[in-house]
């Protein structure tokens, strides 16, 4: 790949794809005004992308290009069969200016995995990881200041074109990083969120929870949707039969002041790295630890007195302030962000930001 001293900064460049210039965002000191008001999450690119493609039985050399549409056959695999994967991981800006990736290696090896699910062709880790590195080498002017981050989305697809290969893996594959400078997930920041428990539908395709493709996003949105139009709430926890599982995007945990409480993991929800990491530092900083199995009843029993969470790349860690059950509102203690939730956030995000020492080796300096 092209090596970072030839690239041009992002400041210097005038065909940038797109940029909050017209909404109080600054490129010069990457800073968002608090007063104005923040694209959504993820909806803003910087400029350079890291690609490659899988041709014959190897993954080409990477190389940086503008952000900017690829071309795709009409008859290619992913828009008739679904061949995606992704992932989704974060490069922040440390006080002393050295960007920092959160866990890359574990995104590097989920993403991996769900390749293999898929299958889809399976680039290396030594691959992926330069892709990473080259792409926020290449957009690091373009990390904003804490609390905002520059959001990292390795993306692989199948390009085969062929409409009859409903039975057959791609033989041919696209394998690109975005970057997206975002600032929170959900619209107002730090605050309790609505989350209506659904106990029929399930979020992901049975097997295929723990691959992080896009057919299990695109499964559960009309359950999101619905949530939403009906509710006003911000995500929904899929439980079925009454066993609790994930929201549409996040993990989900129960907290009080010595425990934290999720379910353990099986196949059929994402595994967060995220939620790894926040039961590490549950641990290291004294409290008990349960992975177990979950059922509503005990929820909603646990969230009149206690805290409750989700936990993901994008959410962080976001408490729980209501939980709505057919149409019933099940507030979480006090129907604010817990104490608990707001120190487990606070020291991820310590750790993620270079103000505590990393004592895990999660972090990859660039």
């Amino acid at each position: 790949m092209q090596p970072a001293t030839n690239r041009p900064r992002s400041s210097d460049r005038t065909d940038r794809a797109v940029g909050w210039h017209n909404l109080a965002y600054n490129p010069a000191i990457m800073t968002i005004s608090a007063s104005s008001a923040a694209p959504p999450f993820g909806s803003v690119f910087a400029a350079q992308m890291a690609l490659t493609s899988f041709v014959g039985d190897r993954f080409e050399s990477a190389s940086m290009r503008r952000t900017g549409p690829i071309e795709l056959h009409p008859g290619a695999h992913v828009l008739h069969y679904a061949s995606s994967c992704f992932e989704g991981l974060k490069a922040y800006r440390g006080a002393d200016g050295t960007a920092r990736i959160f866990r890359l290696d574990a995104h590097i090896a989920r993403m991996e995995e769900s390749a293999r699910l898929l299958c889809l062709p399976v680039p290396s880790a030594e691959l992926l990881r330069d892709m990473v590195i080259d792409t926020v080498t290449a957009n690091r002017d373009e990390i904003p200041e804490a609390p905002g981050s520059l959001y990292l989305r390795p993306t692989l697809i199948g390009t085969t074109a062929n409409v009859g290969a409903a039975a057959s893996p791609p033989t041919e594959g696209l394998l690109y990083v975005l970057a997206c400078p975002v600032g929170d997930y959900f619209a107002g920041g730090t605050r309790p969120l609505r989350l209506v428990i659904e106990t029929e539908a399930m979020r992901a395709t049975p097997g295929f929870g723990r691959a992080k493709a896009g057919a299990n996003y695109a499964a559960a949105l009309r359950t999101v949707v619905a949530a939403r139009q009906e509710h006003q709430a911000d995500q929904v926890l899929f439980a079925p039969g009454g066993d609790v599982q994930e929201t549409g995007a996040s993990n989900f945990l129960l907290l009080d002041d010595r425990r934290v409480i999720t379910k353990p993991l099986d196949s059929s929800f994402l595994h967060g790295v995220t939620r790894s990491s926040i039961l590490t530092i549950a641990a290291d900083l004294g409290y008990v630890v349960e992975e177990r199995q979950l059922v509503v009843a005990e929820v909603l029993d646990w969230a009149r007195r206690r805290e409750a969470a989700l936990s993901g790349t994008a959410a962080v860690l976001s408490g729980v302030g209501i939980l709505v059950l057919d149409g019933e509102e099940h507030p979480v203690g006090d129907g604010e962000v817990g104490a608990n939730t707001l120190r487990l956030r606070s020291a991820l995000t310590d750790i993620q930001f270079g103000a505590v020492e990393d004592t895990h080796g999660w972090v990859t300096l660039v």
